[in-house]
């Protein structure tokens, strides 16, 4: 029963999707913003008891507000769009399900170092068919995030999670780590709401750029 209630967000967030394929669509970018954590899995924790899945979910709305009112929005869609743990495999099936272009999933960072800070994008280690357009992409979208909220690079680099090796087969797809929870100017920073709006537009308009490449 657990297991069911735990996929419950995904499926009907899936059958949505279904109805959405039924209708006629132009040929619009499809976006997958993975939204990390959520539910008991709350990810870092921040020196002022900020949570990574709230901050992350907080980014992401911000990012559908602003793409809304966009002149050419695009068609963007979320792994979880309320404060529920959704399964690593669910979220790349999701992705998978929707046929997206690209796969983007936000965190946060924390460390034992209070000093630790900056912006890290991964991409898969797996080599296949869109490595090359997932590091170019992780390059633009670390450079704009830099300018605009005047972060730390910590450059883009390559690991084995999960929902990148999953996704990279059929789509371009990054991890975002958004600063760290755990400095105090970050952790601070990312509390304004001001800042989550900078951060999501950043996000928004070099994906914007990238895709149109």
């Amino acid at each position: 029963m657990k297991k069911v209630l735990k996929n419950v967000s995904f499926v009907i967030l899936f059958l949505k999707m279904c109805v959405i394929f039924g209708q006629e669509t132009d040929a619009q970018k499809r976006i997958v913003i993975d939204v990390g954590h959520g539910g008991k899995d709350s990810g870092a924790i921040g020196i002022n008891g900020i949570q990574e899945k709230d901050v992350v979910l907080s980014i992401a709305n911000a990012i559908l507000k602003l793409n809304k009112e966009m002149d050419k929005p695009l068609d963007i869609y979320l792994t979880r769009y309320s404060d529920t743990l959704i399964s690593l495999s669910d979220r790349t099936k999701l992705a998978e399900a929707l046929n997206a272009d690209l796969f983007v999933s936000l965190h946060c960072n924390h460390s034992d170092n209070p000093d630790a800070r900056g912006i890290e994008v991964y991409a898969s280690r797996k080599q296949k068919e869109f490595s090359k357009a997932s590091v170019l992409i992780g390059y633009q979208i670390e450079r704009a995030l830099c300018e605009a909220i005047a972060y730390e690079s910590r450059g883009v680099k390559f690991a084995n999670f999960q929902v990148l090796g999953e996704t990279v087969e059929y789509c371009a797809s990054l991890l975002l780590e958004l600063g760290f929870l755990s400095n105090k100017d970050e952790g601070s920073y990312i509390l304004d709401n001001n800042n989550i709006e900078r951060i999501a537009l950043s996000i928004l308009l070099s994906i914007q750029k990238s895709i149109e490449l």
